[in-house]
């Protein structure tokens, strides 16, 4: 199996993929530290500051070593610039807003997993002809559960990924399986500005187990 298909695996059997970025890279490592031990074997780290390939970077040094089994994704990668600067820092897969053909083909001559950006049809239609095997759902809180239910059977056997508008709570979550997402990304709904900036890592240990049972106990539901 490639690694592009095990970190997959990886994504799919965790349900849930978290997502944060923030400016200190002692907090950001804390953050990842406590996601770790919660029970996260995958996690998007989003390249929205200055300081995140720095952080990047520090966290991939890190984690070699604490968490050799942790793949650490970078998102919010938009250009093909930023892609190779990420890879070259040691990303594990990458995720984008948007669909850049560009960006797409810096990942596949990395034999790298490609998570792209979604709003549409034609979107999406544009993902897979560049051979995207998951698709990011985004803004999936102006979307809604009722998009990837309606457009389901357009494009059958596509892995999709809602982010923005899951919530902590089991019949969202449940909502968004139910319409046929494959696993949910979490952002402030689970690492939140307070606990970044109060370095609340009990509370986000608490939620991420919290989580991660959910999101379980709702597969199981559909199994």
């Amino acid at each position: 199996m490639s690694d592009k298909k095990i970190i997959l695996q990886s994504i799919l059997n965790q349900g849930m993929l978290p997502l944060f970025y923030w400016d200190s890279p002692a907090v950001s490592v804390e953050v990842t530290r406590t996601l770790y031990k919660a029970g996260v074997r995958a996690l998007e780290y989003t390249n929205r500051g200055k300081a995140a390939l720095e952080n990047f970077r520090t966290m991939k040094k890190t984690f070699a070593v604490e968490a050799p089994d942790l793949y650490l994704g970078i998102g919010t990668i938009k250009t093909p610039e930023e892609a190779t600067a990420f890879i070259e820092a040691g990303a594990d897969f990458i995720i984008a807003p948007i669909v850049n053909p560009a960006v797409a083909a810096v990942a596949e001559k990395a034999e790298m997993l490609w998570i792209p950006g979604c709003m549409t049809p034609t979107e999406i239609f544009q993902a897979q002809q560049l051979k995207a095997p998951v698709i990011k759902i985004f803004p999936a809180n102006i979307l809604g559960h009722e998009f990837i239910s309606s457009i389901r059977e357009l494009f059958q056997g596509q892995l999709f990924i809602p982010t923005g508008g899951v919530e902590l709570n089991k019949d969202n979550i449940r909502a968004w399986f139910k319409a046929g997402v494959c696993a949910v990304g979490m952002g402030s709904k689970l690492i939140s500005k307070d606990i970044l900036k109060n370095e609340q890592y009990e509370i986000l240990y608490k939620n991420t187990v919290t989580a991660l049972q959910l999101v379980r106990d709702v597969i199981n539901e559909n199994d």
